[in-house]
């Protein structure tokens, strides 16, 4: 009896990020967005991509989560997702944006940055957000399914370091 009610009780969170071919979000598109959903000590990522995105997909890959956790989401990934796909996930789940947290400990600049002012490593160091978008852009006009990939590692990298800020910040 217990362990069924420690199981239910146990929190379900979430890291989201998304990639877009721009800062408009009247002109641009979403390609990607990245959930890496955490429950207990199990972390799953999920990447919707390209036409795959829509509010149906983005909701089935947020059931059952509680909190979700990005980095400038406030400003951008949630204004952005509610713009094109009309879910308000601010309505929907408790929201933190670390981004916050991060000042409050002097902790300024973009993901990347703050990651490297705490000694957080990644793989594909050399990418950032204008790379991300001419990634895309290959993997669209050219079809160059090595691009996409990179693109998606870029972007799982982002929301599993999302964790590793969040647990660093003590949020």
């Amino acid at each position: 009896m217990f362990l069924i009610e420690y199981c239910e009780k146990m929190e379900v969170t979430a890291y989201l990020d998304i990639e877009t071919t721009g800062l408009s979000r009247r002109y641009c598109e979403l390609t990607v967005i990245g959930i890496a959903v955490e429950q207990a000590d199990k972390l799953d990522v999920i990447q919707i991509t390209g036409n795959q995105i829509n509010s149906s997909a983005l909701v089935e890959a947020l059931d059952g989560v509680q909190k979700v956790y990005t980095y400038n989401g406030s400003r951008f990934d949630l204004p952005f997702i509610n713009a094109h796909l009309g879910v308000d996930i601010r309505k929907t789940h408790k929201h933190i944006d670390l981004m916050y947290h991060c000042w409050k400990k002097n902790l300024k600049g973009g993901l990347k940055r703050v990651e490297r002012q705490i000694g957080i490593q990644r793989e594909l160091a050399d990418i950032n957000g204008y790379m991300a978008v001419k990634l895309w852009r290959d993997y669209v006009r050219n079809g160059d399914i090595k691009a996409l990939q990179t693109l998606l590692e870029y972007n799982r990298e982002d929301v599993v370091n999302l964790r590793v800020l969040r647990r660093h910040l003590g949020v």
